[in-house]
């Protein structure tokens, strides 16, 4: 085998992969390594996304979501369905076989596009040099014209509550509960706490949420922000905000959590902790001090707007660098660096990258936040439609939430939309292309939704913008 590459990625999962694959594609002899070893002890690419992230966490809530809706909502429907149980070893062992369909999928994609798969671990050496320590033990360096770091990220861990075997977990502990936690502690209210917690909470935990912020999901419009707490409140949540972990201590099988609150020290005892803090760049033992690659006290590798490094023919994407860690945009920089590479001038908009809690009723957004544009003191128009007065969403019992488009006062430009309802992942993605093509909300207005859909509220919405809001009646003077 060559040793020799145009380019060598570092990284199999969704930034990494997905950038080999396209470097191949346009005729690059490309290498691919991952260190990823699954829970049966066999090498896999996909990364946090595929094994421990995105889609083992939304085969549960998928699982956990059918559960809460056959227990608690067809009798609404007339459905009688009896006692209603939940085997948890069938759960997870879905959640293992979707996960290992799409991991053999990767490793598919990878051959059949021509890119050279090393299972192991890379440390990038001077000279765009690669050393390469296979699970066996073998070194061996690899040499190549570009190298495109996406190693990922890891959870962060905090000295409060240090992780245990089975009862103070991280994000990847809490996928696989052997049973549903009578009392469950979550550390951190963002999208792996919300989602994780979620899950075991729809299957009959008591779910408290500890978060050390005083704005629930703070990076989120504040109109987002207060009807999601309002709503997860009202599903069993009980959201405890400005509370400071500053202590854990596991005694027969349950675990103490010691936090600040409100000025008073006060404690909780839990079956399971999850720590969902965030997470942090996995770039530890990466780079070889002459590597040339330069990184923040953080961890993040510098990179200009394409992904660049410091480090001529070293680049980086994916949660190693700046900006959201969201799997999405990992792959998207992916794409643009191996064009690139190839000597197009791609360019990846950070302005319109989505983001998606993937709860019941779903969390998403992209763009501004209305603060944002306050702050920056842009003339604007809200437009906002509730789910309530959507007939799709009124005849699947789906009426939470609602639509929120903000578009500039003079240009009618879209800055950005907040969602909270059914299917606002998908909804947003209409957004996001409309913002792509720099529409203006009345663009939206003038355009054909299908009926019943609850698409309708997007178009709504964008009408409210201008006071022309057909489904609800309007606060101000529609503009002539």
């Amino acid at each position: 085998m060559s040793n020799k590459f145009d380019v060598v990625v570092i990284g199999g999962g969704p930034g990494g992969y997905v950038a080999a694959i396209r470097c191949a594609q346009l005729g690059l002899n490309t290498a691919c390594i991952d260190k990823w070893i699954n829970k049966d002890g066999k090498p896999v690419f996909g990364g946090t996304c595929l094994n421990v992230g995105c889609i083992p966490s939304k085969a549960l809530l998928d699982t956990s979501h059918k559960y809460e809706e056959a227990k608690h909502e067809f009798d609404l429907h007339g459905i009688g369905a009896g006692d209603i149980t939940i085997d948890i070893s069938k759960m997870l062992a879905r959640k293992d076989q979707v996960v290992k369909n799409l991991t053999m999928g990767v490793a598919g994609l990878l051959k059949g596009n021509g890119v050279t798969a090393f299972e192991g671990v890379a440390k990038v050496l001077a000279g765009k040099k690669v050393e390469f320590t296979a699970h066996n033990g073998e070194v061996q360096t690899l040499e190549a014209e570009n190298i495109i770091i996406a190693t990922g990220s890891v959870p962060f861990n905090i000295p409060p509550a240090p992780l245990t075997e089975d009862i103070i977990v991280d994000s990847t502990g809490a996928l696989e509960f052997k049973s549903v936690p009578a009392r469950l502690g979550v550390i951190g209210a963002g999208v792996i706490g919300l989602e994780l917690g979620s899950v075991w909470g729809r299957l009959g935990a008591k779910v408290t949420v500890l978060e050390a912020q005083d704005k629930f999901l703070h990076v989120a419009d504040s109109a987002v922000s207060k009807e999601a707490q309002k709503l997860f409140t009202k599903q069993g949540m009980d959201i405890r905000l400005g509370a400071r972990v500053t202590g854990s201590e596991v005694k027969d099988g349950q675990v103490t959590v010691t936090f600040q609150e409100g000025g008073e020290e006060k404690k909780e005892t839990f079956d399971k902790l999850i720590v969902a803090v965030g997470r942090k760049p996995y770039t530890e033992g990466l780079l070889a001090a002459d590597s040339g690659v330069s990184m923040d006290e953080r961890g993040f590798i510098h990179v200009d707007e394409t992904c660049k490094t410091s480090a001529p023919g070293i680049w980086a994407i994916g949660d190693v660098v700046r900006g959201p860690m969201l799997a999405h945009k990992a792959s998207e920089e992916g794409v643009m660096v191996a064009e690139r590479i190839h000597g197009h001038k791609a360019q990846l908009n950070y302005d319109v990258i989505p983001s998606v809690i993937y709860t019941t009723p779903e969390i998403a957004w992209v763009g501004k936040t209305e603060e944002q544009v306050k702050a920056e003191g842009e003339p604007y128009n809200v437009g906002m439609f509730p789910f309530a007065a959507v007939g799709r969403a009124m005849a699947s019992n789906t009426t939470d939430g609602f639509v929120k488009i903000i578009a500039h006062a003079d240009t009618d430009r879209i800055l950005g939309a907040h969602i909270v309802g059914p299917n606002a992942g998908d909804l947003c993605q209409q957004i996001v292309i409309a913002m792509e093509f720099g529409s203006s909300a009345e663009d939206i207005g003038m355009m054909v939704f299908a009926h019943p859909t609850v698409s309708e509220a997007v178009h709504e919405a964008a009408l409210a913008v201008s006071n022309s809001a057909i489904h609800k009646v309007n606060r101000r003077p529609a503009k002539k």
